[in-house]
């Protein structure tokens, strides 16, 4: 990667207020693109956990903490694959990087591990 070249921010907020979740953030045109994951991100493949897309947030509000909520995970994201149904993408945070699918359902989305790791 070009030394110039942007690299998009994510970051994981873990809430504590009013209900226990996590909110998942990834930057795009300017902004962060957000969804809201009740049971946080899925630990292996055969898990897939709902993801309720929320209102985009300003970018400022990546490292925005309180006392109710906290950086879970921070870095950067890369896609590796979109169409209308189906946003697939690599998280490079603090551990190992880890690819994601987000599946769009008929009302909301599913977070997805997949198969294949970076």
């Amino acid at each position: 990667m070009d030394a110039e070249e942007h690299r998009p921010a994510f970051v994981l907020h873990d809430h504590r207020v009013p209900r226990p979740h996590f909110d998942l953030r990834l930057e795009q045109d300017g902004v962060l693109k957000s969804w809201a994951v009740p049971r946080g991100l899925p630990d292996s493949p055969g898990r897939n956990r709902l993801a309720v897309q929320v209102p985009d947030h300003a970018l400022d509000h990546l490292t925005y903490t309180d006392e109710n909520k906290f950086i879970a995970d921070i870095g950067w994201w890369e896609e590796q694959d979109r169409n209308a149904k189906r946003f697939v993408f690599t998280l490079h945070g603090r551990g190992a990087p880890v690819r994601y699918a987000l599946i769009r359902t008929d009302s909301d989305w599913l977070l997805h591990r997949t198969k294949e790791q970076p």
